[in-house]
């Protein structure tokens, strides 16, 4: 066999979602066992040079649980100590009324 890297993994599902100036990237991949796990991309352009910047987390089953918890209490504690106000993203036309509102209706279960 030859060398496996993470790039020649196999891709089973992936979400992308575009929020602002940043896209995220939610891809299910496959271990050489069979295996899955999820990386957790995110993608900024940098504005003095226009290269798009990427961090990338692992995330793997057995600690699913445990950063659904986190990331619930950690939203949960900034909706409670701080108002939620809408955020205008860049592409919207500023005549529009058209805007993305954060809700409290955040939810992230696995």
């Amino acid at each position: 066999m030859g060398d496996f890297d993470s790039r020649d993994r196999e891709e089973v599902y992936s979400k992308k979602v575009r929020a602002g100036k940043r896209t995220y990237f939610f891809d299910v991949k496959a271990t050489r066992s069979n295996d899955y796990y999820v990386t957790i991309t995110e993608s900024k352009k940098r504005l003095e040079d226009g290269v798009f910047v990427k961090h990338k987390i692992f995330l793997y089953k057995e600690d699913f649980e445990k950063f659904a918890e986190g990331l619930k209490e950690t939203t949960e504690y900034i909706k409670a100590n701080q108002e939620v106000a809408e955020k205008r993203y860049e592409y919207v036309d500023s005549n529009e009324s058209n805007t993305a509102k954060i809700t409290d209706d955040f939810s992230f279960e696995l």
